[in-house]
């Protein structure tokens, strides 16, 4: 083979390789686990809904400083966008079983307006292939996910009701 077309071929290989690896998750309904709320009642993730409108699924730790600067971050404006759009998130703990017992404290002292969810086995996060945290998931109306990021940095939040904002146009997430 000449250069040329192993070169093409290199590219058009990596190309396929890198729209599936974007497209994954897309439309995919969310894995029917069992785990815990933060009063000890056991939910179902499969019941995860929003009368059709987009959900946010926020994987986190208490130990993890990125996780709480997200969902901190998002707790200054999250009041702003359920009136502006209806979404409604879910805070996902992957704390174990020796630091659970500071989820419901921190999320109290932070006054955050979320349903907070324990999954202390990381059954739910296995589930979805949640690596390192936080990642976030954004579900449309028919609970369908079609976004994801792994990470926090400041102005993440921006992006994440931008597409929020599309969702609710019909408006395709790319």
């Amino acid at each position: 083979m000449n250069k040329k077309f192993r070169l093409i071929f290199f590219m058009v290989l990596i190309s396929s390789i890198t729209f599936a690896q974007e497209n994954v998750f897309k439309y995919k309904k969310l894995p029917s686990v069992n785990i815990k709320d933060v009063k000890g009642q056991v939910f179902n993730t499969g019941s995860i809904s929003n009368d059709g409108k987009p959900v946010i699924i926020s994987f986190w730790a208490t130990w993890c400083k990125p996780c709480v600067r997200e969902l901190t971050t998002i707790a200054d404006v999250y009041d702003d966008w359920v009136k502006e759009t209806g979404v409604k998130l879910y805070a996902v703990s992957v704390d174990d079983s020796r630091s659970m017992t500071l989820v419901a404290p921190m999320v109290n002292g932070k006054g955050w307006d979320y349903t907070v969810l324990l999954d202390p086995n990381s059954d739910f996060k296995r589930a979805m292939s949640v690596g390192p945290i936080p990642h976030t998931f954004l579900l449309n109306g028919k609970g369908e996910v079609v976004w994801q990021h792994t990470s926090f940095a400041e102005g993440d939040e921006l992006n994440l009701i931008e597409m929020v904002k599309k969702l609710n146009k019909g408006e395709e997430i790319k």
